[in-house]
């Protein structure tokens, strides 16, 4: 696949332990489980994605601990993801602990590190040079630095007429934010790109379908991911499109699907896609990634 510009990502590096449990786990004792220690993060992930998915020029920023930068760096690397990552000698990287139950779904304890210092000093316009397009990951906006490096990496784009597009990141930790500042951080982006918590979260509306129109009046386009239901497309107020998911037999992990979904589709529309085949392909990836354990594509 030929692809017609890079991809500039500014977001975060953590490290995963992915904890595939059967039964829930059992208070004050042992429960059985497979556990394994991955390189995640939402706008890491989304950048490995997009490389696989045939994006051939893409870059990330963020921000890691010396415990595990070089090892970070190493597995971008052989993702083909250029990787500018910002060392920390103060905080350590950060660490999610995604518990996996039998169907496949993942619950969160985050601790995040090194996430929430990617500060305006480690921002540089250059870090734009080729790129065709930039995608924020919604943890930054979540703490002072990262968001005033996200703004500034914005208003760059902006400047140099490059499209944007926004993952709000957790559902969680927009209650924490306040949805309208959320929005009113993100106006007018080119892309929003929440799941459906997220979009129920930032409108208040229950309906997703309702979610996404209102979502596409304040940013140019939307797609909400429906997990296993596919994705909604929104524009101007209006639902657009409903694009199916790909049929999994036997998920293993759903950790990073919704990332795999965001690099699959912006690898596409970097080819020249539409939205609605855009969203075909981000699908793919993301049934890629729900038989994958971990965030990430496999790697040689």
């Amino acid at each position: 696949m030929t692809v017609g510009g890079g991809l500039l990502v500014v977001g975060e590096v953590v490290t995963d332990v992915v904890v595939r449990h059967g039964p829930p786990p059992a208070h004050g004792t042992d429960t059985p489980a497979r556990i394994r220690v991955l390189p995640g993060g939402s706008g890491a992930n989304v950048a490995c994605w997009a490389s696989r998915s045939g994006c051939s020029r893409v870059r990330l920023l963020a921000r890691a601990g010396a415990d595990r930068a070089a090892w970070h760096r190493d597995a971008l690397l052989r993702a083909g993801v250029d990787a500018v990552l910002a060392v920390d000698e103060e905080v350590p990287t950060g660490t999610v602990v995604a518990l996996v139950d039998s169907s496949a779904e993942r619950t969160f304890l985050t601790d995040g590190g090194a996430v929430h210092r990617l500060c305006p000093g480690d921002w540089s316009p250059s870090l734009l040079d080729g790129a065709a397009r930039l995608h924020l990951s919604g943890h930054l906006l979540f703490a002072d630095p990262g968001r005033a490096t996200a703004l500034l990496a914005l208003a760059e784009a902006r400047r140099r007429r490059v499209p944007v597009s926004v993952d709000p990141a957790s559902s969680g930790f927009l209650a924490g934010l306040a949805p309208g500042r959320f929005l009113d951080l993100t106006e007018g982006v080119d892309l929003l790109l929440p799941n459906a918590d997220e979009a129920r979260e930032l409108t208040g509306l229950p309906d997703p379908a309702d979610a996404a129109a209102e979502l596409s009046r304040h940013a140019a386009r939307v797609a909400v991911t429906l997990g296993d239901r596919g994705v909604l497309l929104a524009a101007d107020g209006e639902v657009t499109g409903r694009v199916p998911a790909v049929p999994v037999d036997g998920p293993v992990d759903s950790t990073g699907a919704g990332d795999a979904f965001t690099g699959g589709f912006l690898a596409a529309l970097l080819c020249g896609a539409d939205d609605t085949v855009a969203a075909a392909a981000g699908c793919r990836a993301g049934a890629e990634a729900v038989m994958t354990v971990g965030g990430r594509p496999d790697t040689p």
